[in-house]
């Protein structure tokens, strides 16, 4: 039947087409679509990942961080609760709780109880540092229970932080949102958020270091105050917030053999070691000149401009040389500034005011043009202070307004103590902490001491 035609419903040996509505596609879609879905989750979770690791290095103060920390992982893995335990020397209990996610109410229901010390269940990541899923925190046989107030939790997951080599804490998470219990992929993504953050650790903990020696460097080159009797005085000093921060800024005093008393107070612009150098060499040449009792304040700056510019090329400065001299039953006030601050002053029972005159051109401008003397007549009682510009200056308020804080502020303080008042000055200065800042204050005699001078 070779070339012959076909009988009707006769096979012809060929498999005739499928029809595409008989092929498997709607599963391979749908095991395609979750695979598509799942990848995107990944990437979204691996994008949030990155973001979590730059926001956490981007801190530099370890409260900060570790509260960062917390609350990224939080975010991550959505989490209602979560706490960060960081672990004392020994490394054997918690030396101290961070605890994120409670409301205003569970706060208050907690008031009084003793935050955990890692004796029950947060124990055994210490002895344990292995990362820790639990479903049912109640069923582990680790488990203490939860005290009193204490919100009901029952999923955890524990991940241990790791800094140079040492186990610094661990990190608590508890209560997805969605009901379900931690998986392994909230896991992964704890423990590799756990890693950066044990870097992100260990740079606070460098930047702590490197600021804490800065500034002992810093207060080792500032003098004591000596006795000024019977002048009372107070000084303060508080290092910029930047890391390894080294500042200009010094303030100086002592009295002289008529019964006088000089004060400065002076900044060397720069935050480096050659500033705080250059502060140190004006500081200990200006100490000797100003024991000259015939030469006044602007004359001593003058020379002292001329003296740092045969030396070497000293880096600008501003600075207020201010000598409080007897008169009879009172006291004036004799300064210059060479681009400072104006002084404050501070009468008894008075609103505080500036002495608002010319301010001079600081140091190492141009050191032929004279600066100005001023003179200004003091009562007993009455409080001088002088500070550097990094007690007002803010980058979103004009001068103007950082000046007048800090009036308000010595107002209000007026009949405190000088220790008090600097601390008030401190606490509520209008600056942005972005410089360093020194407060010399120094209050005349009750006209009964006159006769001890």
């Amino acid at each position: 039947m070779d070339g012959a035609e076909r009988a009707p419903g006769e096979p012809s040996g060929k498999p005739e087409p499928r029809s595409l509505l008989h092929l498997p596609l709607g599963e391979d879609l749908d095991r395609i679509s979750e695979q598509l879905h799942s990848l995107a989750r990944a990437q979204k979770r691996l994008q949030s990942l990155l973001e979590a690791v730059m926001s956490i290095g981007s801190e530099l103060e370890l409260p900060t961080v570790l509260r960062r920390i917390v609350s990224t992982a939080m975010e991550l893995v959505d989490a209602r609760y979560g706490a960060m335990g960081v672990l004392e020397e020994r490394g054997e209990l918690l030396a101290e709780f961070i605890p994120l996610g409670l409301s205003s109410q569970e706060l208050s229901d907690l008031s009084g109880i003793e935050l955990p010390r890692g004796r029950g269940l947060l124990g055994h990541l210490i002895r344990h540092p292995d990362p820790m899923r639990i479903q049912d925190i109640s069923h582990h046989p680790g488990s203490a229970g939860f005290p009193p107030g204490h919100p009901p939790m029952r999923s955890l997951l524990g991940v241990a932080i790791g800094v140079r080599g040492r186990i610094y804490g661990n990190l608590y998470l508890t209560e997805r949102r969605d009901g379900q219990p931690f998986d392994e992929h909230d896991e992964s993504v704890v423990v590799a958020l756990a890693g950066a953050a044990g870097i992100a650790i260990e740079n606070a903990r460098l930047y702590e270091q490197v600021r804490n020696s800065a500034e002992q460097f810093q207060r080792l080159l500032l003098p004591r105050l000596p006795d000024l009797h019977p002048f009372d005085s107070a000084a303060v000093y508080r290092p910029a917030s930047a890391p390894g921060h080294l500042g200009g800024d010094w303030y100086d005093a002592l009295t002289l053999s008529d019964g006088s008393c000089v004060a400065v107070i002076g900044d060397v612009v720069g935050h480096d070691m050659p500033a705080a150098a250059a502060m140190a060499q004006t500081r200990s040449m200006l100490r000797a000149m100003v024991y000259d009792l015939r030469t006044p304040p602007s004359a001593i700056l003058d020379q002292l401009d001329h003296l740092l510019l045969s030396i070497n090329e000293n880096p600008l400065t501003t600075l207020c040389l201010a000598r409080i001299e007897p008169d009879d039953q009172s006291w004036n006030l004799h300064w210059s500034s060479a681009g400072h601050p104006p002084p404050l002053v501070v009468p008894p029972h008075r609103p505080a005011h500036y002495l608002g005159t010319d301010p001079g051109l600081p140091l190492g401008v141009e050191p032929g043009l004279p600066r100005p003397d001023h003179i200004h007549r003091l009562l007993p009682e009455t409080t001088v202070l002088l500070f550097t510009d990094g007690l007002v200056e803010h980058p979103e308020r004009s001068l103007d307004e950082g000046l007048l804080a800090v009036a308000e502020t010595a107002t209000r303080h007026a009949g405190a103590s000088l220790d008090d008042l600097c601390d008030a000055l401190m606490e509520h200065h209008p600056g942005d902490g972005h410089d360093d800042i020194a407060v010399l204050a120094l209050r005349t005699p009750a006209p009964q001491a006159y006769g001890q001078r």
